[in-house]
């Protein structure tokens, strides 16, 4: 079961050595909690998963989540899942006390999410966009509206979600036609809203939707949206609740994240669907991107999880599948001599060396953005905190991306390992393959997020947030020289470089006024980014491996020599990808740019 397939220790790792939550912990927003209150939170998440989330893993596969007679039946688990989050306080984990959260570093916050979403990575998301809501409710919303809707949020008596997408508008929210019409102290609203995760299901009492509108007389495209909170029952003096005309006309039935439900809203069939205003009209956009960063980092971090689970699950098939035997051995073909276990073969090694760097290091990636989230919020110093919060800002496409992209790459491999096996729903690896494949698409595709990348973060307040960048990584390269892992630092300074030399000559056609040429290949900056990335995170890692061999052994000798040895193979085998895709980039060709019907006669 995906309950076996967590890796403590390296999460342990990462988080104390390479991340240094303790250090998080030491700023006085956090200071009620150390290392061990913090330990206690990890354990009591990892026996709640074990317990109320990888038992029903294959169960919401195999039996998905389908629309029936009006609403959307889901796994009994669902429901009780929520409530439970709320009891627990993980629903209202990183809001302050006075919104009556428990104040936990995002750090930590991030971890716990990523066990459970190792367990079971259908169930997490209910309380993912339930949190997501009720945290945007908290920081833009009026004191009445928070009253009315966040508590209930934060014990899981009532779900949220976020409705942006509409069927002619897709991810171009500038086209978004749903209305709202002034009424009172609220709005009345109209139309539809397509893929709404967690939109409607069996068993939850309420759910509070966060719907993009426009008023009636906005502006055109983006600077005319409005938020608004539309809850599917409105609670009445006496305690009832009144349905509010939020009608599920359907459900997407997908290829993977079956139990995780996806519903198409219709507000106001009957024309009495009642919203009340978040913040100031017209500003809805803004405020929803909150939300959205948070869900993009989440994201990632779902990927993140179903690749260390797909690892860990072709890493215990390859310790026990024997077959074949050593090419060098004596009778070789020989049948009755003893097979070979398939870890033992090279291929198979590689393979899930792949696994390895891409699950760990997408994992330390998820880890630093959490790490810039709290530094951003929580730093004494307001600098700093403007620095990490561009830094954030440049991180947040590549968390979302990295993580999805490479981790379809990774469960492949994966599933690969086990040969036919792999693809018989007799073993995990398929389930894990169909689940990851929405990762690249959830909250902006990989397209839009490489766009975000280049279009915007790569260039904000004239390349700030990416000389920042450039900065903390030169920090590492510096602490590699004159050490062993001098080599890979150099190898990282080149790859820097090369990233430099790609965002300074795309910047020539932007600074021309060539924005189709400038953005066309967004995506291939968008890999090479993360491959660096990864790369600087990879070598954080040996550092601190080389350090802990050097004298400070929290776990055994093989666990840093197994880190080490990754570090190798993704400097050999990885690294290299950046200067393939800077040939490409440093062209004159545009061959994408040039017109449909030339390339597809």
């Amino acid at each position: 079961m995906p309950d076996k397939f967590l890796d403590l220790a390296t999460l342990r790792f990462l988080l104390y050595d390479v991340h240094q939550l303790e250090a998080i912990l030491s700023l006085p927003d956090f200071s009620e909690y150390d290392a061990e209150s913090a330990n206690m939170i990890i354990q009591s998440v990892v026996d709640f998963s074990q317990r109320e989330l990888a038992p029903y893993y294959k169960e919401m596969d195999t039996d998905p989540a389908r629309f029936e007679n009006g609403t959307i039946r889901v796994h009994p688990a669902v429901s009780g899942y929520l409530k439970k989050c709320g009891e627990l306080g993980l629903l209202a984990g990183p809001l302050d006390h006075d919104s009556g959260g428990m104040q936990l570093p995002f750090l930590l916050v991030t971890t716990y999410m990523y066990i459970q979403e190792i367990s079971n990575n259908h169930m997490p998301g209910y309380a993912g966009l339930t949190f997501g809501a009720s945290e945007l409710l908290v920081h833009y919303a009026s004191e009445e509206i928070k009253e009315r809707f966040v508590p209930k949020m934060l014990t899981g008596e009532w779900g949220g979600t976020m409705c942006l997408t509409e069927p002619q508008a897709g991810s171009s929210l500038s086209d978004i036609l749903a209305e709202a019409k002034t009424d009172g102290d609220s709005y009345l609203l109209s139309g539809q809203k397509i893929f709404i995760s967690g939109g409607d299901y069996q068993g939850i009492e309420n759910i509070v939707h966060l719907v993009l509108a426009r008023i009636e007389g906005a502006p055109a495209g983006t600077k005319g949206i409005s938020l608004f909170v539309v809850p599917k029952f409105i609670s009445q003096p006496n305690g009832s609740l009144e349905f509010n005309d939020v009608n599920t006309i359907g459900d997407f039935q997908k290829l993977g994240q079956r139990g995780f439900c996806t519903a198409h809203l219709s507000f106001g069939d009957q024309g009495n669907c009642r919203g009340w205003l978040v913040g100031e009209p017209n500003q809805g956009l803004r405020y929803m991107f909150q939300m959205m960063n948070g869900a993009r980092i989440a994201t990632g971090r779902g990927a993140a999880a179903i690749s260390m689970a797909a690892y860990q699950a072709s890493l215990a098939y390859a310790r026990e599948r024997p077959q074949g035997r050593s090419l060098t051995e004596a009778g070789k073909k020989d049948a009755s001599k003893g097979q070979t276990l398939i870890i033992n073969h090279a291929d198979v090694k590689r393979m899930l060396l792949r696994q390895k760097v891409i699950a760990e290091g997408g994992l330390s990636l998820i880890l630093l953005s959490a790490r810039y989230h709290d530094l951003s919020r929580s730093h004494q110093d307001e600098q700093k905190r403007n620095e990490y919060g561009l830094l954030l800002d440049i991180l947040t496409p590549v968390a979302k991306t990295y993580p999805a992209e490479k981790g379809i790459d990774s469960v492949s491999a994966g599933l690969q390992v086990l040969g036919g096996y792999g693809f018989c729903e007799d073993y995990i690896l398929q389930q894990y393959y169909r689940d990851i494949r929405i990762f690249s698409i959830y909250e902006g595709t990989t397209g839009i997020q490489s766009q975000d990348l280049l279009g915007r973060k790569m260039t904000m307040e004239n390349g700030r947030a990416f000389a920042l960048l450039s900065m903390e990584i030169e920090k590492t390269i510096k602490n590699a020289e004159d050490g062993d892992l001098s080599p890979m630092g150099e190898k990282l300074a080149e790859g820097l470089a090369t990233a430099g030399k790609v965002k300074d000559y795309l910047m020539k056609f932007a600074d021309a006024g060539e924005y189709d040429r400038f953005l066309a290949d967004a995506t291939l900056v968008m890999e090479l980014m993360g491959v660096l990335v990864v790369g600087w995170q990879w070598l954080e890692m040996g550092l601190k491996s080389q350090d802990a061999l050097a004298g400070n052994q929290k776990y055994e000798e093989s666990f840093y020599r197994a880190k080490l040895h990754a570090l190798d193979y993704y400097y050999l085998y990885e690294m290299p990808a950046i200067s393939r895709h800077a040939e490409t980039l440093l062209n004159n060709e545009g061959i994408t740019t040039r017109e449909a019907n030339s390339l597809f006669p």
